[in-house]
């Protein structure tokens, strides 16, 4: 039984798909929340579902992707986007249309590749492996095809997201302590991403990555 797992994972991927499609900062961001808030449902729902996860390593990291990842991390996120006074992804590198196409197109390569994987260990959903390759290829996309420096940061947590899903295949073989670690680091990537978002858009008055990279010359 892979039934609230299946739904939470398929949540994922059409998450990813709002972040591409968005043009907004904040709504680029609360579909991260809401993300990180489906990944902290997993363990609990594959813990419920039978496979064999601790309970007690379940909800203690329920409860630490829950407060990263759906409330602290989206709050400094949305606190950057109010210092820097932006609201939209203004002529991104790739249009939203066509990112959207290709964030598509990325999800079907996806779940071809999950045919032919072959994996340590059993997953505990056949959507383990699709959805973390589909988020990990959205925020590659993300990364490369927007310019605002927050819009990247959020590509960042996709792919991180995407590390964490595919972390799911091996629950009761990494160390709970490896985990939080993982986590902890990405606590402080994007704790200074914020503070340097904030600094440069104090002096630069804008955070468009590309005309900061036109500083270079």
């Amino acid at each position: 039984m892979s039934g609230i797992s299946d739904l939470l994972l398929l949540l994922a991927i059409v998450l990813d798909l709002a972040v591409v499609a968005s043009s907004r900062l904040n709504g680029c961001i609360r579909a991260s929340a809401l993300q990180g808030l489906v990944l902290a449902l997993l363990p609990i729902a594959f813990m419920w579902e039978g496979s064999g996860v601790n309970p007690i390593h379940a909800i203690v990291l329920a409860a630490a992707l829950l407060l990263l990842k759906a409330v602290l991390i989206p709050s400094l996120l949305l606190r950057a986007v109010r210092e820097a006074d932006v609201r939209r992804e203004v002529e991104p590198f790739v249009s939203l249309h066509l990112s959207l196409l290709l964030a598509t197109v990325l999800v079907g390569i996806s779940f071809g590749l999950s045919t032919v994987l072959v994996l340590p260990h059993p997953a505990p959903s056949v959507v383990v492996v699709p959805a973390s390759l589909a988020t990990l290829l959205t925020g590659f996309l993300v990364l490369v095809s927007r310019r605002q420096a927050v819009t990247q940061v959020v590509g960042y947590l996709l792919l991180e997201n995407g590390v964490a899903i595919f972390g799911q295949t091996l629950a009761r073989a990494i160390p709970f302590a490896a985990e939080l670690a993982i986590l902890l680091d990405l606590l402080v990537g994007v704790f200074v991403m914020g503070i340097a978002i904030n600094h440069i858009s104090r002096e630069f008055d804008h955070i468009d990555t590309e005309k900061l990279a036109s500083l270079k010359g």
